[in-house]
C-alpha cells in the first residue's frame, strides 16, 4: 500500500505538471499548481513515515512502463523510505512557501511546468529498483531543474549557470550509466535484485567506486565537481534553490549510498579512503569559498558543499567500520551521515527560503547593500538566525546532534587496523572542526552584515516583512530544527531499520533513556541531552533578563553612543562583508585562492577617494575546468571546418572511418 501511495503521489505531481503548462497564464495557476503540490507531497511523506516507523520490510512492484523486456522496477525499503521522506518534507515546505513568495515571480509560465516535474523526478529516483528507471528518473530530475535554473534567462549569469549546469549534470549521468553498466555485467541484468545477486568482481567495485563518486558526487557536490552548483543555486526561484541545496542533493547522497552500501557487496577497507579524503577537504574547501562571498544565495549554495563533504565523512565512516565488521561503530557512522542529512535539508531550506524573503522585500542579494533589517523584517530575522545558528552546529539545535554523532564516530577509528585509515580519519576529523568553526564565524557574518547595524542604502531602509505564507514555512522548519535538536533520539531510532540493513546493528535504542537523552556508545563513554541545554538556557536567560531589569539602576543618564571610534554617523562607516572576512581571507585565502589585495591611496589634497580591491582566484576553475573548456573549443573550432567539405570529402572520410572499424574489429583479441 505505501509503494502504491507513493508512486501514486509522483504520477500526481507529473499530471500537475501537465495541468499548468494549460493554465499557466491563469491568475489561480500558482496557487493552483502549488497547492496540488503541497498535498502530493503531504501525502507522499506521510506514506514514507508509516513505512518507515512500521515494520519496514520491502516492498517491490513492477509497472507497465519503460522498456519493453524490462519494465519499470520500483521498490520501497528503509533506505528509500527515509530519503522519500526527506524529499518530500522538503517539497511541502518548499511549496507552502511558494504558495506566498510565488506571487511575486515575474515569469511564472516559465516555472511552474517545471517545478512538479522536478518534485516527481526526485520521487522517482528514490523509488527507482532497476537502473534504467533510476537513470531516466535522474535526468529528468536533471532536465527539469535546469529548466527551473534558466527561468531567468535573460540575465547573463544565469545563463552561464544554466550552460555549466548542463555540461556537469550529462557528464554526472554518463558516470552512472557506466557505473550500472559495470554492474549490471555481459548479461545485462539492470534490476537492482539481479545485481544483488551477482555482486561485481573486486577490480570492477573499484571502478564503480570511482564512477559513482564521479556521477553522485557531481550532482551533491563534492569538491572538485561542485563548480556547477554555486552559479545554479543562486540563478534558480528560492523556493526551487531551497530544493536543489535542501533536497536534491540528498538524492545525491542517495545514490551513492544505493550503489556502495547496497549494490556493489560487502566492502573493502580502502573503499572508504577517497571517500573520507573528498568529505574532509569538501568540508573545509566549501566553508572557505563561502566565507569569501558577498551575495547571500551564493554564501548559502557554497555551504551546501561543505555539508555534503560531513555527510560524506559519516558514509566514508560506516564504509570503512562495515569493512572491518565493526557492525555497532559502522550503524553510528551511517546514522550521523544520513541525520546530517535530514539536518542539512530542513534548516538549508530555511535559510534559501529567508534569503528569498530578503529578496522579495529588497530586490537584493548583496550583503553590501542590506544591514538594519531586524527592524524591518523582525520575524524573518529570527527564523534566519535560528538557520544561523543550526547550520553551525550550536546546540541545542539539530546541526549539532549530527555533527557531534560524526564526531563519536570518528573518535572510534583508532580501534580500525589499517595503518592507512588510523593517520587519515584523525586528519578528517581536525578538518571537521576546523570546517565547523568556520562555520560560525560565516554565519556570524552573514546574519551580522545582513539584519544588524542601520541600513546601507535606500531599499534596506524600505524593506518590508514578508507574507503570512512564507512566514509559516520558514516558523515551521524553524520549529523543526528545535524538535531535531532537542528529540534527537525519536528520530535515530527511526534510523534504525536503515543502519540495521546496511551496517548490520543499529545505534542502542534512544526512547528509554532519562530526559530525551542520546547514547551513541554507551552511557560510560558519552551522551549527549539537547533537551537539558535548551532548558538551561531558556532559565538561565530568563533569570538573567529578570535580575537586569529588576537591579540594574533606573537612573536616565545620557551620553554620546559609542561610535567605535568613527564619530561619522554615515553607514559607510560599519564593518562590510569584506572587512568582516579580511582576517580569514589573509590566513586561508593568499593560498587557497590566491587572494591579492590592491589598495589605491590618493596624495594629499586630492578629493578622490582611497579604494581597497580584492582580487579573488578558484584555483580549482583555473586549474581543472578552464583547460578543458579551452581544449573542448579549440577541438570544435577545427572540427566546424568539415561541414565544408565536398560530397567526394565526405565519402572519403566515411570510407577511412569504416576501414579503421574493420581494422580494429579483426585485431580485437
Amino acid at each position: 500500500m505505501t509503494l502504491i501511495i507513493a508512486s501514486s503521489c509522483a504520477a500526481v505531481l507529473l499530471a500537475v505538471a501537465a495541468l499548468a503548462v494549460g493554465i499557466g497564464r491563469s491568475p489561480a495557476a500558482t496557487p493552483t499548481v502549488y497547492g496540488l503540490c503541497l498535498g502530493a507531497s503531504a501525502v507522499s511523506l506521510a506514506a514514507a513515515v508509516t513505512h518507515l516507523l512500521g515494520t519496514p520490510t520491502p516492498i517491490e512492484a513492477t509497472l507497465p512502463l519503460g522498456l519493453p523486456w524490462l519494465g519499470a522496477h520500483v521498490r520501497i525499503d528503509a533506505l528509500s523510505a527515509f530519503f522519500l521522506a526527506v524529499v518530500d518534507l522538503g517539497a511541502g515546505a518548499a511549496s507552502l512557501f511558494a504558495l506566498g513568495y510565488g506571487r511575486h515571480e515575474l515569469a511564472p509560465t516559465r516555472v511552474l511546468p517545471f517545478y512538479p516535474a522536478f518534485l516527481a523526478g526526485m520521487n522517482l529516483v528514490v523509488l527507482a529498483d532497476d537502473a534504467f528507471t533510476f537513470l531516466v528518473s535522474w535526468e529528468f530530475m536533471s532536465l527539469s531543474s535546469w529548466a527551473l535554473v534558466m527561468a531567468h534567462h535573460r540575465d547573463p549569469d544565469n545563463l552561464r549557470a544554466g550552460y555549466v549546469y548542463l555540461i556537469m549534470a550529462s557528464f554526472g549521468t554518463l558516470a552512472l550509466l557506466l557505473a550500472f553498466g559495470l554492474l549490471a555485467g555481459p548479461d545485462g541484468g539492470y534490476a537492482f535484485a539481479a545485481i544483488r545477486n551477482a555482486p561485481p568482481s573486486s577490480a570492477l567495485a573499484a571502478l564503480v567506486l570511482i564512477l559513482a563518486l564521479i556521477g553522485a558526487g557531481s550532482k551533491a557536490g563534492l569538491v572538485p565537481l561542485h563548480a556547477w552548483l554555486p552559479l545554479a543555486h543562486p540563478a534558480a526561484p528560492s523556493q526551487v534553490s531551497a530544493l536543489m541545496s535542501g533536497v536534491m542533493t540528498k538524492v545525491a547522497v542517495y545514490g551513492f549510498a544505493r550503489i556502495m552500501f547496497d549494490l556493489v557487496g560487502s566492502p573493502a577497507w580502502w573503499w572508504s579512503l577517497p571517500v573520507l579524503a573528498l568529505g574532509g577537504v569538501t568540508a573545509v574547501m566549501g566553508v572557505l569559498y563561502a566565507l569569501m562571498q558577498h551575495d547571500l544565495k551564493r554564501l548559502l549554495a557554497y555551504h551546501t558543499v561543505e555539508n555534503i563533504g560531513i555527510i560524506f565523512i559519516g558514509l566514508g565512516l560506516a564504509l570503512a567500520f562495515k569493512a572491518y565488521h565493526m557492525s555497532l561503530a559502522a550503524a553510528l557512522a551511517l546514522t550521523a551521515g544520513l541525520l546530517h542529512a535530514l539536518n542539512h535539508s530542513v534548516f538549508k531550506s530555511l535559510l534559501f527560503f529567508g534569503a528569498g524573503a530578503l529578496l522579495t522585500a529588497t530586490g537584493e542579494r548583496d550583503m553590501e547593500r542590506l544591514g538594519g533589517l531586524i527592524h524591518r523584517m523582525p520575524q524573518t530575522a529570527f527564523m534566519f538566525l535560528v538557520g544561523c545558528a543550526a547550520i553551525s552546529a550550536l546546540p541545542p539545535l539539530n546541526g549539532f546532534v549530527s555533527e557531534w554523532l560524526t564526531f563519536q564516530a570518528i573518535l572510534l577509528s583508532p580501534q580500525l587496523p589499517s595503518w592507512g585509515l588510523t593517520l587519515l580519519v584523525p586528519t578528517v576529523g581536525a578538518l571537521l572542526a576546523l570546517s565547523a568553526a568556520l562555520a560560525a564565524a560565516c554565519f556570524v557574518k552573514a546574519f551580522g552584515i545582513t539584519f544588524l547595524g542601520r541600513p546601507r542604502t535606500p531599499v534596506a531602509a524600505k524593506a518590508h516583512e514578508t507574507d503570512r505564507l512564507s512566514l509559516a514555512a520558514m516558523s515551521f522548519l524553524a520549529a523543526l530544527c528545535l524538535v531535531l535538536g532537542i528529540m534527537p533520539g525519536v528520530f535515530i531510532d527511526a534510523l534504525a531499520p536503515v543502519a540495521q540493513s546496511f551496517a548490520g546493528a543499529r545505534m542502542p535504542v534512544q526512547a528509554g533513556v532519562d530526559w530525551l537523552s542520546i547514547v551513541p556508545i554507551a552511557e560510560s563513554r558519552s551522551s549527549y541531552n539537547g533537551l537539558l541545554v535548551f532548558l538551561f538556557m531558556v532559565i538561565s536567560g530568563t533569570l538573567a533578563a529578570s535580575a537586569i531589569h529588576r537591579l540594574a539602576s533606573d537612573r536616565l543618564r545620557r551620553a554620546p553612543a559609542w561610535d567605535c571610534g568613527y564619530p561619522d554617523s554615515s553607514p559607510a562607516t560599519q564593518y562590510s562583508a569584506s572587512s568582516f572576512a579580511q582576517p580569514i581571507r589573509r590566513v586561508f585565502g593568499t593560498v587557497l585562492f590566491r587572494a591579492r589585495e590592491h589598495a589605491q591611496m590618493p596624495p594629499p589634497g586630492d578629493p578622490r577617494p582611497a579604494r581597497l580591491t580584492v582580487v579573488l582566484r578558484d584555483p580549482i576553475w583555473e586549474t581543472l575546468y578552464a583547460p578543458i573548456a579551452g581544449a573542448v573549443g579549440w577541438v570544435t573550432e577545427h572540427l566546424n571546418r568539415l561541414q565544408f567539405l565536398t560530397i567526394r570529402q565526405f565519402l572519403s572520410l566515411v570510407f577511412a572511418a569504416l576501414v579503421i572499424l574493420l581494422l580494429v574489429l579483426a585485431l580485437w583479441p
